[in-house]
């Protein structure tokens, strides 16, 4: 039976969601952060390590302003009102991304989010945000090339010292990457999904680890 350490999650199907409910892809965004909070939660009573959700991309910044606008507004809230439920719950949030194009008042409220949680021990929850995993190689081959070894470039990597996703999940229907963790994923177990976030729940989530947990992994091997 496969051991099971890290699950990453690309959070697909927010704004059709809200779209579909009939009130808009910003709904659909508030009903994903709730989301979130339940597999968090799930994860933690499932024993999980650690698990990686893809808030925003890199690419994301194409969207309407209102939108954009929106998601980081919901992000701060979040934080602002359930910073001691995450320290009662033991979780440790880690923050993936370059977070330079936030507004001031963003980057200290996650700043003093992680800085809160360091010592938790139940969870690590990482959240990729304005996050792309081509300028994250990039960026890693260029602060290792004075000592290119695969250990060194591999250090300089937002994931360093943890181990890489066992499963990848992402929900909405559509099969592929979307820049998220490419170097990570290679030997990922892949799980599409055609519902859409907002509609993913912890008995979902049981069912692909139960999966996961009867596949053969070879990793090249027969």
């Amino acid at each position: 039976m496969n051991k099971l350490n890290h699950i990453a999650f690309v959070m697909d199907g927010n704004g059709r969601w809200g779209k579909k409910k009939g009130k808009g892809r910003n709904f659909g965004h508030l009903k994903g952060v709730e989301t979130v909070k339940k597999i968090v939660k799930a994860s933690i009573r499932l024993n999980i390590p650690i698990v990686t959700f893809y808030v925003f991309s890199s690419e994301n910044w194409k969207r309407p302003k209102n939108e954009t606008s929106y998601l980081f507004k919901l992000i701060k809230s979040y934080f602002l009102a359930e910073i001691s439920s995450i320290i009662t719950q033991g979780i440790k949030l880690n923050i993936f991304g370059e977070l330079n194009k936030f507004s001031s008042d963003l980057k200290l409220i996650l700043k003093k989010s992680t800085k809160l949680t360091k010592k938790n021990k139940k969870i690590i929850v990482n959240l990729a945000i304005n996050y792309g995993s081509k300028k994250e190689i990039f960026q890693a081959f260029k602060k290792s090339k004075k000592n290119l070894t695969l250990k060194n470039f591999e250090k300089n990597l937002f994931t360093k010292n943890m181990k890489y996703p066992d499963i990848l999940i992402r929900t909405g229907g559509y099969q592929r990457l979307s820049n998220f963790l490419l170097w990570q994923l290679a030997y990922t177990e892949l799980f599409f999904l055609k519902k859409l976030w907002p509609d993913f729940n912890a008995n979902d989530l049981s069912k692909i680890i139960k999966k996961y947990k009867n596949i053969k992994r070879n990793y090249g091997n027969i």
